[in-house]
């Protein structure tokens, strides 16, 4: 999966879910310019991170990565 598409996906996936950026990146314990980054595709998520995405979102993994 290009890393953009994993950007556009994850932010598509917590704006769906009502949080905002600031709110989001509490729940992941990250702080907010490492969740934006992540957004903007310019940084890629460890697989930490990558899981507590799918957690704070109550997605599957596969449900994030799949097009």
């Amino acid at each position: 999966m290009v890393k953009d598409q994993l950007a556009l996906r994850i932010r598509a996936f917590r704006k769906l879910k009502g949080y905002t950026q600031d709110e989001m990146s509490e729940l992941l314990g990250v702080s907010i310019a490492i969740l934006g980054s992540i957004e903007r595709g310019t940084r890629k998520p460890d697989k930490n991170i990558l899981k507590r995405i799918c957690e704070v979102l109550d997605i599957d993994h596969e449900e994030l990565i799949n097009q």
